[in-house]
């Protein structure tokens, strides 16, 4: 098994719990990948905030399998965006959102969503014109346009429709104001709306620190600050890893199989024998966008009550806030929270390589310019960067995906590839989660088709009849073809 995060230490945990014999290998030294809670000095960091709701029935039950119900807490969802000095409810709420927005505005606003709808335009593959068609140019630019290319370092223009079918599917001008209308409850249908989620009272690592705990118990085994360098193949099957340890040592491991949650791009110039050329340059193309947080400690009569603001203001870097109190008070401590800037960075660019100092500083005068918290009020901070925390969708990157994986296919059988960067593929934890249990029913038989799992513009948020848990359907789940 390369990597513990969601994906890797669900699989390791299925195949321990049928007695199988199973090897784990991090290269971090912490477990749940982006997934994981951070702990500096006491204070706890979730990684970009990880809501607990799924649609998956296998998801939500293998949850609650490793954690006991107790160590959930259910959580109100409070979030808002900021765009031109002003803080919108989101979900939307009909009167925050008219006094923002003034009545004529907001009439242009309508005008220009029913001009959308009336002439769309023509060419949607790209992400611009698809939000267009479904929000109008004025609402895409005050609530997509400037964040989106902060997250993501590109014109909006130049994005392929694909994320945008995955990350925002089923919502629009439409539903968006009938959720303003409505009475208050808590909206299912669409993830962008759930207005309450499940969460592990010291953050998402919880859940994979006793995940990992169980594996070990189980007789598996996970070794930590371990790189894999090496995946080896004999008559095209996976037969053998190298892998590099802690101290530098090198070590070749035999291998009935490999489950991998490595970046493709990474596993792709570990194969030996060598891929041939063409299938090195698909790896080579298929690019990643980096994050860091600052979290900042602040008295907590001094912050918000928001789980997250998103800040679509181009006159400051940071492109979302979280309160890390709101999301769980067993994450801070006496009367204090911690608030983290989220930065979207391209690793080596020059807030990646910025001073933690330098980066403390400039997230306490932007939390100030927001009009937020004081910088004075700042006590201390902590930088927390993430690398390859996105795949990055690029025009290309599916044709190379393909390319990939048709090769693995023929010339690597046994490799095994699931998760977020294991598949370059922006699923969430609880779809890569279910990449996993359904990548180990294949290795006893099973002929599922892992790849249909969050079918972007099939169904990422549309809703389905519901078989309990806390939210979202994964809509079409892939067959589950007869076992052998």
């Amino acid at each position: 098994m390369i990597g513990a995060g969601p994906a890797g230490l669900t699989a390791a945990y299925q195949l321990v719990k049928r007695g199988e014999p199973v090897l784990v290998i991090e290269a971090d030294d912490i477990v749940g990948g982006i997934s994981r809670t951070v702990e500096r000095d006491g204070w706890r960091f979730d990684l970009g905030g990880h809501r607990f709701f799924t649609k998956v029935q296998a998801v939500e039950d293998l949850w609650h399998e490793i954690l006991p119900d107790e160590d959930f807490l259910m959580r109100p969802r409070m979030s808002r965006i900021y765009y031109d000095g002003k803080y919108y409810d989101y979900p939307l709420k009909a009167l925050n959102a008219l006094k923002n927005l003034g009545v004529i505005e907001a009439f242009r606003c309508v005008g220009s969503y029913a001009w959308a709808k009336a002439r769309p335009p023509k060419d949607q593959s790209n992400y611009e014109n698809w939000l267009v068609a479904r929000f109008g140019w004025r609402l895409y630019r005050r609530f997509f346009k400037t964040y989106t290319e902060k997250v993501w370092g590109v014109p909006v223009h130049e994005m392929p429709a694909d994320w945008a079918a995955q990350r925002v599917k089923g919502l629009s001008l439409g539903n968006a104001i009938m959720n303003a209308l409505l009475p208050r409850r808590n909206q299912k249908d669409i993830t962008s709306l759930i207005e309450e989620f499940q969460y592990p009272k010291y953050g998402p690592g919880m859940m994979w620190e006793r995940c990992r705990d169980l594996v070990v118990k189980f007789g598996g085994e996970v070794r930590m600050s371990t790189r894999v360098v090496g995946v080896h193949t004999t008559d095209g099957v996976v037969d053998a890893i190298t892998i590099e340890n802690p101290d530098g040592s090198r070590e070749r491991l035999a291998a009935a199989a490999v489950i991998s949650t490595m970046p493709m791009r990474e596993l792709v110039a570990a194969v030996e024998p060598p891929v041939p050329p063409e299938v090195r340059a698909a790896g080579d193309a298929l690019h990643y966008r980096d994050f860091l947080t600052v979290a900042l400690v602040v008295p907590k009569a001094a912050s918000f009550p928001d789980n997250w603001i998103y800040i679509h203001a181009s006159e400051v870097k940071v492109g979302r806030i979280q309160n890390f109190g709101s999301w769980s008070p067993f994450m801070v401590k006496d009367d204090k929270t911690c608030l983290g800037l989220e930065y979207f960075v391209f690793e080596g660019d020059d807030v990646w390589t910025m001073r933690d100092e330098d980066l403390i500083a400039m997230g306490s005068r932007e939390l100030e310019q927001l009009d937020l918290v004081r910088a004075t009020d700042v006590e201390r901070g902590f930088v927390v960067r993430v690398p390859k925390a996105y795949p990055y969708y690029d025009t290309e990157y599916r044709q190379n995906v393909e390319r990939i994986v048709g090769y693995f296919d023929e010339h690597a059988r046994g490799l095994h590839l699931i998760g977020r960067n294991g598949m370059h593929k922006y699923n969430n934890q609880d779809h890569s989660m279910y990449t996993a249990m359904l990548t180990v029913e294949n290795l006893f038989g099973a002929l599922h088709d892992i790849w249909s799992v969050n079918v972007e513009e099939e169904y990422h948020e549309e809703s389905r009849p519901s078989h309990g848990g806390t939210g979202r359907d994964a809509p079409v789940l892939p067959p589950r073809a007869a076992t052998k």
